[in-house]
């Protein structure tokens, strides 16, 4: 080797060259050189395919927007539902209310820990738009059920669990239509819309249900979910055209694709995804675990009314959506990808300990801002792992770190309610605060 290159056209040169290609830091150059001039070709080959013609059906060509319309509607929709699934919940178990709640919980987050990788990587074999289908369909699919049957309300919310994974195949969807340097502003995109759609639902569906009943709550829930999947089917363009997926290749689609354990093994084989799916464990599961509990908290401990803790609950997704917009768009512009992460995580354990040591309502609030700037860390971890993906293999990366948090929306609730039923904390009252009926309708 001279000046750093490989000698050639000589028998020394040969030997030399031979050992340079069996030198790993020359052969990890090498590949790194060659995935990317791989992953500008996919791009770029994804662009000709659309601009031709190649992506069916849909309104327009794929773009982060259509995206942002699925999982605001998605969440608008459960969102609504925030207060009555409470009395619900305390009403079919009245006790170990918050006990049952963990182990339902449990269950889905578990499920969704599963089948997460799963979808991811037969979205890169069969595309988006279905699965996204598939998901939003059967995560709503309980919904109408609460007025039907309570029972089998809670029981098909935990089997939800297996296609409760939107987030991965929407994350995959935004990977394949933008390049590197936009995802990240993408991501958190998404992520904004996911706390837009909790700024007014909890305190819409609270009015409704104090007002008309929980009837027409549970309908009008119901109403969004259908429109979300009509928007799927009519306006939503596939962004993973046929000619692209590896099956159109002549790669058989096999066992190893569609068995979740395999996808998982590769967690452990790429140091840096298993770094950050440690990341988004040790992050996230004391997070779900305090959101499983944070009404109990507010209307219990600190003595919020249901008005202060709808009002909280709309400042925090304001302030959530200036973090993950601007904000994010600021840090990883000026400190990078790593450091925003850091920071994300820095801001988390302020606000978890500012939650637990606070003494006052004005605390609560306090806390509250800090708790949105922590929510920079998701779209920024989503933005690094897809940076180390190839470009077929986003729904398996994203599927991967969203196993992880539907895992950590198990563990952490369930955590926490053995937690509430080893002390003897039990909801003591209406969560919203009323003492007669409330369905009147």
């Amino acid at each position: 080797m001279q000046d750093g290159r490989c000698v050639r056209g000589t028998a020394r040169g040969e030997r030399l060259e031979g050992e340079c290609h069996q030198d790993p830091s020359y052969v990890k150059m090498t590949q790194g050189k060659k995935k990317k001039r791989v992953n500008r070709s996919v791009l770029l080959a994804k662009k000709i395919i659309i601009k031709d013609g190649g992506s069916p059906q849909g309104f327009g060509s794929p773009s982060v927007y259509h995206a942002v319309i699925v999982i605001f509607l998605e969440f608008f929709a459960w969102g609504l539902l925030t207060a009555p699934t409470l009395v619900v919940l305390h009403e079919t178990f009245p006790k170990h209310t918050f006990l049952m709640n963990g182990l339902i919980q449990g269950v889905k987050g578990l499920l969704s820990f599963l089948s997460a990788p799963l979808i991811g990587a037969l979205s890169d074999v069969w595309g988006r738009k279905s699965f996204l289908l598939l998901t939003v369909f059967f995560t709503c699919a309980p919904i109408p059920l609460m007025k039907i049957s309570p029972w089998w309300y809670f029981a098909v919310i935990s089997v939800s669990g297996v296609f409760a994974v939107t987030f991965s195949v929407v994350f995959a969807y935004v990977a394949d239509i933008t390049q590197e340097h936009e995802r990240s502003m993408a991501y958190g995109l998404v992520s904004a819309t996911f706390a837009a759609s909790l700024v007014t639902s909890p305190a819409i569906g609270a009015y409704l249900s104090h007002v008309y009943g929980d009837s027409l709550v549970v309908l009008l829930a119901t109403a969004i979910a259908l429109l979300d999947i009509c928007f799927i089917l009519v306006a939503v363009p596939e962004s993973l055209p046929e000619k692209m997926r590896p099956a159109s290749w002549g790669a058989p689609i096999s066992w190893e694709q569609a068995d979740p354990f395999a996808s998982l093994k590769k967690v452990g084989q790429d140091s840096i995804v298993l770094l950050i799916c440690i990341t988004v464990f040790l992050s996230y599961l004391p997070e779900a675990g305090q959101y499983s509990s944070f009404f109990l908290y507010l209307r219990q401990i600190m003595k919020f009314s249901s008005e202060s803790v709808a009002a909280f609950i709309a400042v925090l997704g304001i302030l959530s959506i200036v973090a993950q917009t601007i904000v994010l768009s600021l840090l990883m512009r000026s400190i990078g990808n790593k450091n925003t992460i850091l920071l994300g995580l820095g801001f988390q354990i302020l606000q978890l300990a500012w939650y637990g040591f606070g003494s006052e309502p004005w605390m609560m609030w306090a806390a509250g801002a800090v708790a949105a700037m922590s929510s920079i860390t998701f779209p920024a971890v989503s933005a690094l792992v897809s940076r180390t993906a190839d470009a077929d293999q986003q729904g398996v990366v994203q599927g991967m770190i969203t196993g992880i948090r539907g895992l950590c929306n198990g563990l952490g609730p369930a955590l926490y309610g053995f937690i509430f039923y080893i002390f003897h904390v039990e909801l003591t009252e209406n969560p919203i605060g009323e003492s007669e009926p409330r369905d009147k309708l």
